[in-house]
């Protein structure tokens, strides 16, 4: 049976986020999710759909990868073939050799679940333990505190203090009004809210926003972020408590993030809010040594 590695079009990209949807579970480590997918919709489905690669065997989906930069993958498999060694040493395969159209030249990287046959098979290649990453998880069967922010949920036309806040936490002015507006109107969006944080003298403070994937399924913050006029006044942990608790609404299990290891001050934001470390995840990088 053949795996067919492969870039959807637009038109196939809403049919491989929602089996990427189907395939998040409580029993796996964190992984790719629909919201990942969904926050790069902002740029249109077309770029979303560019930056997608699937392997596929008899039509069926069995891997996906998403150019979160155009070095960097993030990295997925069906919950039934975790432990493949077959598919994992087509897509490592695939991943190393420039010429397959997965990964350019160069010094490059790759994220992919902890124990997955994947990420065994890239140590034993060749690929190096890179930079790491921090998953954090709140159980959202646990009572949820009442956050100290009056909550808004954005909704269209009343978008630009959301927008706002969050080129100013990020200190990044590209994400503009348009923007959120492409994002919405994709089809992640349906299961996701964009959430904004007032404080007691009505200032809008922190955004986040929040990704379920169905019911009974992890739910994904991505992404959070304090206006940089308000920050170390616990703002960040009271949106995350916002956000866990919209995740319940939605019907969510649990409250999913992950962040740079070597970001302390937002580890301790997530921890502040509820949610546990998870064991630490390694990118694995291939290529030239100091590039």
């Amino acid at each position: 049976m053949t795996i067919t590695l492969s870039t959807p079009d637009a038109g196939r990209l809403d049919a491989a986020i929602r089996e990427l949807r189907d395939w998040q579970h409580e029993e796996s480590p964190l992984q790719l999710h629909p919201g990942d997918l969904g926050w790069h919709r902002r740029f249109g489905a077309e770029k979303t759909a560019a930056a997608v690669r699937t392997w596929s065997r008899d039509g069926t989906l069995v891997a996906l990868g998403f150019l979160d930069d155009p070095d960097v993958l993030r990295l997925t498999v069906a919950p039934d073939v975790w432990h493949e060694d077959t598919l994992a040493r087509q897509v490592v395969a695939d991943l190393s050799d420039p010429r397959r159209g997965v990964l350019p030249p160069g010094k490059v990287s790759v994220e992919s679940p902890n124990g997955s046959r994947v990420q065994r098979l890239l140590d034993d290649s060749g690929w190096q333990a890179g930079e790491p990453w921090t998953p954090l998880r709140r159980d959202l069967a646990d009572p949820l505190d009442q956050s100290v922010l009056r909550i808004e949920v954005i909704d269209s036309g009343h978008e630009s203090p959301f927008t706002a806040v969050h080129r100013s936490a990020w200190a990044n002015p590209r994400f503009t009004d348009e923007l959120w507006q492409t994002m919405t109107a994709g089809s992640p969006y349906a299961e996701a809210r964009c959430l904004l944080g007032y404080d007691e003298q009505a200032h809008a403070v922190a955004g986040v926003t929040v990704w379920s994937a169905g019911p009974g399924r992890p739910g994904l913050l991505e992404p959070m972020g304090v206006h940089a006029d308000h920050r170390r006044r616990g703002y960040g942990a009271a949106i995350c408590i916002a956000a866990a608790a919209e995740l319940k609404k939605l019907g969510s299990s649990s409250a999913q993030v992950c962040t740079q290891s070597s970001l302390l001050s937002a580890v301790a934001t997530y921890r502040a809010a509820g949610f546990q470390p998870l064991p630490e995840r390694l990118d694995r990088t291939f290529g030239p040594v100091g590039r």
